[in-house]
């Protein structure tokens, strides 16, 4: 019997405050085509990450900076981010700090009560679930036995043909979390993504570490984000990873007022370390070999886990490539979160559906179909997206300014 855990039974009763269904667009999620150029088919990372001109225009005026903190480029100080803060009541945002960074660049923890965890701040507790019913709780872990989630963060990267093309060719789908400012750097990669049918999700826009920034910073990093992915894919993710992990009860909170909903992970294969100090490639590869016994030696034989890794460079996605087909043997299943989660809509757009776990594992469900509909998908875990009365349209109309 299958584990049908439904994760909108633990978050329902968070509403969305704001409607981000207006974020514009050219692309028909449900028909995507790519381009026949070199970047989109070579195997040559200089070839395939050598600048090309997209469909998608940028007016570099109505985004943030590239790779920088989402407010700058003026981005606080515009209209449509000035009625999108105002649209939100203030008042009830949890009363936890903003942390700082000590001088070897890691998040200061000193001083705080990790016992008491009163922001259930994941950097120093790992908690997942919040202290307040009216902030969505994580998703940390595939509950389905024997199930490892795949997912790879930071990207769309430019030189990803031959990992995308080796999951494309084993009919898999994975959660992708791309970063805000890689999404319109390579939106090709992006639009890739979703045609393959993989389940995205944010990265927010900069990768910086979100308790370490101001409520306008947070907001700004997973708005932005969430509008870049809209506006080169058709579709809006209701889904985010942070950073490192870094997030507690204010970042929660705040990204429930967009009606979205973090992802964590119960694995991570330090992947992007190897090479630094103190992580050889042996190291992650033991990892890698460590997670895949646990499918077979009884670790497993309860639940499913959720693992990070990367799309970052290509050793990470080597590693990814390299371990797959041993992923494969060991578990009995390997799937998205969306499929694992019971996530049937993960973007706000209802025109693309994941299958539930008990279809895909019937093999009625495959990748997305030309219609972006997936086989199969019966059930759905979406967050209650019902708007409050506070919702202000005047977000949304310097946004066409792109047009």
């Amino acid at each position: 019997m299958k584990y049908q855990f439904i994760w909108a039974t633990i978050i329902s009763s968070a509403a969305a405050a704001i409607d981000l269904s207006k974020f514009p667009t050219k692309t028909d999620p449900t028909h995507i085509t790519l381009p026949n150029i070199p970047q989109t088919s070579s195997y040559d990372v200089a070839t395939e990450c050598q600048h090309y001109q997209s469909d998608f225009i940028v007016d570099s005026t109505q985004w943030p900076g590239n790779w920088q903190i989402a407010t700058s480029n003026g981005m606080n100080t515009s209209q449509e981010f000035i009625n999108l803060y105002n649209s939100i009541d203030w008042t009830k945002v949890p009363n936890a700090p903003v942390r700082t960074m000590t001088p070897d660049g890691t998040i200061n923890l000193v001083g705080y009560d990790n016992k008491a965890d009163p922001d259930c701040w994941w950097s120093a507790s790992q908690c997942v679930t919040p202290k307040r019913a009216d902030i969505n709780a994580d998703v940390y872990t595939c509950n389905e036995p024997e199930t490892w989630g795949l997912t790879y963060d930071d990207g769309p990267n430019c030189s990803h043909n031959a990992l995308y093309d080796m999951l494309q060719k084993n009919n898999q789908r994975a959660s992708m979390f791309y970063i805000g400012s890689n999404v319109l750097n390579w939106p090709y990669g992006a639009l890739r993504g979703l045609r393959d049918g993989h389940h995205l999700c944010g990265h927010t826009w900069s990768h910086a570490k979100m308790t370490t920034l101001s409520n306008q910073e947070v907001l700004a990093e997973l708005y932005y984000t969430a509008k870049a992915i809209k506006y080169v894919t058709g579709v809006t993710p209701l889904y985010w990873r942070p950073a490192q992990g870094d997030l507690d009860d204010r970042v929660r909170w705040i990204a429930t007022q967009l009606g979205m909903t973090a992802v964590l992970w119960t694995l991570d294969t330090f992947d992007w370390a190897a090479g630094t100090p103190g992580t050889t490639v042996d190291n992650v590869n033991q990892k890698y070999k460590d997670y895949i016994a646990m499918g077979t030696n009884g670790s497993m034989s309860t639940h499913g886990n959720i693992v990070l890794s990367h799309e970052i460079n290509n050793m990470t996605m080597s590693f990814a490539m390299e371990h797959y087909p041993e992923i494969k043997a060991a578990y009995k299943h390997v799937t998205d979160v969306a499929t694992c989660a019971n996530i049937s809509h993960p973007y706000i757009e209802q025109s693309i559906t994941y299958p539930s776990f008990e279809a895909s594992i019937s093999k009625n469900a495959s990748t997305a179909t030309g219609s972006g509909v997936v086989p199969g998908a019966t059930h759905s875990a979406a967050i209650n997206l019902a708007p409050s009365a506070a919702i202000i349209a005047a977000v949304f109309a310097s946004a066409f300014s792109l047009f």
